[in-house]
């Protein structure tokens, strides 16, 4: 038995919505504005870009920030043989640009993960984005392999699965491909019902806000106003999200999509079968962010996915980060 923690973060994007507009605004010396981008796909997938904003201390410190959550510290067993690919397969540098709670993050750390490919992270301050001011791409994650800038993670999935594991084709574009179906899935409706779930109440988005703070790259002061301003605003941006989703009870959409996935499972131990495939991957990355906050336990609970979850868990094992 071993003591594992997994972090994630679900950043939601929305923009400051004036007289019905989605656009975004920043008001000088009032308001602090930042993006926090989860991008979903790459290729023929559709990209989501998830905005968010909180309005400030009366200070007149605002800071926006979208995001949420963290798994606490579970036991797992011993995982589960993992794939690493050959040797002389493997890259010699990979560094993940990130935020250490972000859901589209932890979707590809769930696959270096579990194809034991050692890579290192920078965390992201939200607000500056100083860490990335190098790249004209300015969401996260960002991977660079060898010197390479891959973006969006999905993409960043593909082309991994593409050049490291040559069994993997990647690149799939067949519609009736179960497999690019499910990754679809989670980035075009999985995603859309969890802020709803995780910003449900104001103890709930307080729970988020908590972790985010704890383990983003914050300043002190940023510290101190994320956490309070943040989750008054998701709060109320999880109102517009369900009315934007068509989504009237979250939590039963949220066991409903968790049901949906077990029925897709068809009795197999993983949807790729006696291992878990990119679309196992994808889903258990998304729902990492969830699975130990107040509606994950919910889910756990009322549906039948926790088995397939804790299989995941073990499956994926340890993470392969290096240390700085």
């Amino acid at each position: 038995m071993r003591l594992r923690t997994a972090s994630s973060l679900l950043c939601r994007s929305l923009a400051a919505a004036r007289a019905g507009s989605a656009a975004s605004f920043a008001v000088p010396n009032r308001f602090l504005q930042a993006a926090l981008y989860g991008t979903t796909t790459g290729g023929a997938h559709t990209r989501r870009r998830w905005f968010s904003y909180l309005l400030g201390p009366i200070t007149g410190a605002s800071l926006g920030v979208a995001g949420a959550l963290f798994t606490a510290a579970s036991i797992s067993q011993e995982a589960l043989a993992k794939e690493p690919p050959p040797p002389a397969a493997l890259p010699k540098e990979v560094v993940l640009y990130q935020y250490e709670a972000c859901p589209f993050c932890n979707k590809v750390k769930a696959f270096l993960d579990y194809y034991d490919i050692p890579y290192k992270v920078v965390e992201v301050n939200p607000l500056s984005k100083k860490e990335i001011k190098w790249s004209e791409y300015q969401k996260v994650p960002i991977l660079m392999v060898d010197g390479e800038q891959l973006n969006d993670s999905s993409a960043i999935i593909d082309e991994l699965g593409y050049k490291i594991l040559s069994k993997k084709k990647g690149r799939s574009t067949s519609e009736d491909d179960e497999e690019t179906k499910w990754r679809r899935w989670v980035d075009n409706h999985l995603v859309h019902v969890l802020s709803p779930n995780i910003y449900r109440n104001t103890s709930e988005a307080l729970e988020s806000f908590d972790y985010i703070t704890s383990n983003g790259n914050f300043g002190f002061m940023e510290k101190i106003s994320v956490k309070y301003a943040g989750a008054a605003a998701m709060y109320f941006v999880s109102k517009k999200l369900k009315k934007k989703y068509n989504i009237t009870d979250e939590r039963a959409a949220l066991y409903e999509a968790a049901e949906t996935w077990v029925d897709a499972l068809n009795g197999r131990d993983f949807l790729g079968g006696s291992k878990p495939n990119f679309a196992d991957l994808a889903v258990f990355g998304v729902l990492r962010p969830i699975r130990y906050l107040r509606s994950g336990k919910d889910m756990v609970e009322h549906t039948r996915i926790g088995e397939w979850y804790t299989r995941m868990e073990n499956a994926v094992g340890e993470p392969s980060r290096i240390k700085a």
